[in-house]
């Protein structure tokens, strides 16, 4: 994600286009340039960070060493390969004279028995093993790392990968002239926000397209949810890639087996990606949308969604209880209230700064207030959705012991806090929320305890998980496998009530089916979504309870695409003043639905 995007701006762009996230174009595009003639394999070449790539940057450029660090490559097929070994306190290269390689047909041995560090001006004991193989134009690559220290990250950089379009998560780019290039997976690899923070993948993917008719796509073969980063550097010939691979955050180990990575060319798009999609698939179990058996009938039936905008961050009342029910009774009379899911977005105080305590405010309508909206909506055939949020939590409030035990911990072991938010409007951005991890018992148990109440107490259909594709690699439990556990006791306890995510990412889409931002097409075999609570609402573009403030509403755009709900959003005066634009998107709604 560029510098400078904010959580928004990335919904929006994730919204359009999914996982297939295209990069900015520049106007124009670049010759393709010939590739050079590959050396034979096994070929040794001794080159620095800085060797064939433009130095200084010649366009938009990332963080890197201001010196040469030796950076030896191995020829196999019409690429070169090095490595990079990252433990938990310095930054390691391969020793060029305990390198070696083997060559049998089509498989090659790497073989390095220790490491320099200091731009080379020291060693270190370790050992890298990795094993190329080659079938066809498709080469495989498996590493395994030894080392004094806990291993955090291995990268393999890839010489030779030719200049051209290139994308990230599926889609097929756009050319970015000489700019170096970052993307990460998932959730921008846990540094969605900051400086150095680069674009934000759904699956972890990157494709070229040289312009020779070729399309080369590089992605790993993992089962598990890691955070993935490709950075491409741009040099005269080509660009040195880093595909890189970061170990789990919650282990300390100085022995690594690096998942296997793998190029693919293709003389489409579709045919280089499919393999990648198919692995993915299969590791992942993602189940056909059509078959799911973890999405209530209903959910296949809904012709529109209905955000309901509550209390703001500074406690501004859009709709209490009482006004989103007379909202939902003249919502009845446009269309079959059955068909319609009602999103309850800030029920339970103020937006974000009540989180987590999910009770009822006095006043919004109180327990009795909320219990009437609830249980008259679903009289009426509505489906209620209120919202949670995954991985937030205010420090400021009496509960956080009990629960300060699930704080998210990056891999470095710096607390992750949400202050990418200016709450206020102090033009200050706040910092009293924690990001909280769900893979922790503390955070888990203490979450699934609030849903499981108010499902149980008040009947709605689905609970709504703000962030909850926001996967980070946290030192105190594996946050997508807690979100697995998450939904299956809840699911166990309410086999009928729908979970639904603000945004996803491909592992995700095992479990959780239906999303506020479009997945992407590539996606929409698996799952649905609607329309996000910030899209602006009717009249001057409100968007309620988000911090974005106010954008452009235009009834004609409305997030139409397959597999996507339309989406009415309902802030303090759509009702009374827009009931006529309201009226609008309904008949829309029931048009694409053949409604009569």
């Amino acid at each position: 994600m560029p510098d400078g995007m904010n959580r928004r701006d990335w919904i929006r762009v994730v919204g359009a286009a999914g996982a297939a996230l295209p990069l900015i174009s520049h106007e124009g595009s670049s010759p393709p340039i010939p590739t050079p003639t590959p050396l034979p394999d096994g070929t040794i070449t001794d080159l620095v960070s800085t060797s064939e790539v433009f130095i200084p940057p010649r366009g938009d450029g990332y963080m890197k060493f201001s010196f040469d660090f030796p950076e030896p490559v191995v020829s196999f097929g019409p690429y070169r390969f090095g490595f990079m070994v990252f433990t938990d306190e310095n930054s390691y290269g391969l020793d060029r004279a305990s390198l070696s390689a083997h060559v049998n047909g089509d498989t090659m041995e790497v073989r390095c028995d220790g490491f320099v560090w200091a731009g080379g001006q020291q060693h270190s004991p370790g050992s890298l093993r990795a094993t190329f193989r080659r079938t066809g134009t498709t080469i495989e690559w498996d590493v395994t790392v030894q080392m004094p220290h806990p291993v955090k990250t291995v990268s393999t950089v890839i010489r030779d990968i030719p200049r051209g379009k290139v994308g990230f998560g599926g889609g097929g780019g756009n050319d970015r002239k000489d700019d170096e290039l970052l993307a990460a997976y998932p959730f921008g690899g846990g540094d969605l926000h900051g400086p150095g923070a680069g674009q934000s993948m759904g699956t972890p993917l990157a494709v070229v397209q040289p312009g020779d008719g070729r399309f080369i796509a590089i992605s790993p073969l993992d089962d598990h949810v890691r955070p993935k980063r490709f950075y491409f550097q741009p040099g005269e010939a080509g660009y040195r890639v880093e595909a890189i691979y970061e170990h789990d955050g919650w282990r300390n180990d100085t022995r690594v087996t690096v998942p296997r990575y793998r190029i693919v060319e293709g003389k489409s798009l579709d045919e280089a990606v499919a393999p990648h999609y198919e692995f993915i698939e299969r590791a992942f179990h993602l189940p056909a949308w059509e078959t799911r058996a973890d999405v209530p009938t209903w959910t296949r039936d809904l012709a529109l969604a209905v955000t309901l905008h509550g209390m703001h961050y500074t406690g501004f009342i859009f709709n209490d209880y009482a006004q989103q029910l007379e909202i939902l009774r003249w919502i009845a009379t446009q269309i079959p209230p059955e068909r319609v899911l009602v999103f309850l977005a800030a029920w339970d105080g103020r937006y974000y700064w009540d989180y987590p305590n999910y009770t009822v405010p006095v006043r919004m309508g109180g327990e009795g207030g909320f219990d009437t909206l609830i249980s008259e909506a679903r009289k009426l055939g509505f489906r209620m959705m209120p919202m949670f949020g995954t991985n937030a939590a205010n420090r400021k409030l009496p509960v956080w012991p009990k629960i300060a035990k699930g704080a998210t911990y990056k891999i470095e072991g710096d607390i992750y806090n949400l202050n990418w938010v200016d709450w206020n409007n102090d033009r200050h951005q706040d910092g009293w929320l924690t990001y909280m991890n769900l893979g922790a018992p503390e955070w888990r148990n203490w979450l699934a305890g609030r849903i499981d109440d108010v499902i149980t107490r008040f009947g709605v259909d689905a609970y709504f998980l703000d962030i909850v594709g926001g996967h980070v690699n946290s030192t105190n439990g594996d946050m997508h496998e807690g979100t697995r556990q998450l939904i299956s006791t809840l699911r166990a306890k309410h086999p009928d009530v729908l979970p639904v995510g603000e945004m996803g990412y491909d592992a995700l889409y095992e479990f959780i089916g239906f999303y506020q931002v479009g997945t992407g097409s590539r996606f929409r075999k698996y799952t649905r979504s609607f329309q996000h609570l910030s899209s602006p609402a009717p009249g001057r573009g409100s968007s309620g309870v988000h911090e974005s403030g106010f954008g452009r509403f235009d009834n004609t755009t409305m997030n139409l695409f397959p597999g996507a709900v339309p989406t009415l959003q309902v802030v303090d005066d759509t009702f009374t003043k827009h009931r006529a634009e309201m009226t609008e998107i309904i008949r829309r709604a029931r048009q694409r639905a053949n409604i009569t």
